[in-house]
Order: C-alpha cells, then sequence, then structure tokens
C-alpha cells in the first residue's frame, strides 16, 4: 500500500480549485491539472477514483468548512440584529480570505457537482437560519417575508459589497475596498428595511 502524502493531496486540491476558478469546468482535465500541480497523472489516481471523484470531495470539504465559518459565533436565539451582524461578518470574511474557494463554488453551483452542495447548504440554512428567523418574528422583531424577499434584502447587499472588493472597484469604476464602516453603514440601512 502506498504512503498518503498530505501535501501532495492538498497541493492537488489547491490547484484543481485554482484552475476551476479561473477558467471553470470546460477546459479542467487530470493531465492539465497535474501539469499545474507538479505530480504525475498517476499521483492523481492514487487518491482520487477519476476526476469526478476528485471535484465531489473537495466540494464536500469546501462546503463543510464554508458552513462550519458561517456559523462560528452564531446563536438562533441572538436578536436579529446581532445575529444578522454576526452572519454578515461570517460571510464577508468567509468570501474575502477565500476568494478562490468561493468563485469554484460558484462555478460549481449550478451543475451536477453542485446539487449535494446545495442540498447540504439549503439543510443548514434551513436548521440553524430558520430557526434564527422564526425567533425573531415570535420576539416581534421582524415581520415575516417570504426567503426570496428576505435573503434578498438581508444579504444580496452584503454580497454586492464583496463583488465589489473582490474586483477592486465599483459600480462607478472607482476604486473600492470593503471596510467595516462601510459594510455597517450598509447593514444599518437592511436592518432598517427588515425590522419593524
Amino acid at each position: 500500500m502506498r504512503y498518503r502524502d498530505e501535501n501532495k493531496v492538498q497541493s492537488i486540491k489547491q490547484k484543481a480549485i485554482e484552475m476551476i476558478a479561473g477558467e471553470g469546468l470546460e477546459n479542467f482535465g487530470i493531465n492539465r491539472l497535474a501539469k499545474s500541480a507538479g505530480v504525475s497523472p498517476a499521483t492523481i489516481y492514487i487518491y482520487y477514483k477519476d476526476k469526478e471523484d476528485l471535484i465531489n470531495s473537495i466540494v464536500q470539504e469546501e462546503t463543510e468548512k464554508w458552513v462550519a465559518a458561517l456559523f462560528r459565533n452564531f446563536d438562533p436565539e441572538m436578536s436579529f440584529e446581532e445575529g444578522l451582524w454576526v452572519q454578515w461578518k461570517n460571510r464577508a470574511d468567509s468570501a474575502i480570505k477565500h476568494r478562490d474557494v468561493n468563485l469554484f463554488m460558484e462555478k460549481i453551483r449550478n451543475t451536477s457537482y453542485g446539487k449535494d452542495q446545495q442540498i447540504k447548504i439549503s439543510q443548514c440554512m434551513a436548521n440553524f437560519m430558520g430557526d434564527f428567523v422564526k425567533n425573531a418574528v415570535k420576539r416581534g422583531e421582524i415581520t415575516f417575508n417570504t426567503l426570496e424577499v428576505y435573503w434578498a434584502v438581508a444579504f444580496a447587499p452584503l454580497y454586492t459589497l464583496v463583488k465589489f472588493h473582490q474586483e477592486g472597484r465599483s459600480i462607478s469604476g472607482r476604486s473600492f475596498k470593503l471596510t467595516e464602516e462601510i459594510m455597517r453603514e450598509t447593514f444599518n440601512h437592511v436592518i432598517k428595511a427588515l425590522k419593524k
């Protein structure tokens, strides 16, 4: 039995993430990945059955990491404003610190590889965020909106700011960097829109 070299495994995964994030799935293949990772294709096949196994493994691992990061310091019993701010900080932190992973997941989301990821994320959202929103409604902090309206108001502004940050420019073409001050200003407008 061959020894599992974790450094090689991590290098293969990282290069796969970078390649798919940058170029999409169309041009992604084991031979190109092997060259980029500095290993032989045979080495990749030691660790993964095929390309699908590799991609599914990355999607599962990164989804688990993202969900853990998303709910760090979060409790569904928090006040609506406090809990939503924790969510904003966690989501922004994850998207900015792990840019390639987020781009990778975006490219994967609407493919067959992304189906299980979306199901897992939806279940976590239903469990944690569903209870969080229900608690806020029960306490009279917010009125209930449909899920799509709630998400669009609660999170789309954040993801727009993150996109501007990642591109380095705003819609006007001006240089842009997301700061906590800008994030807080936007968040305050979102809270006004959602709270009673």
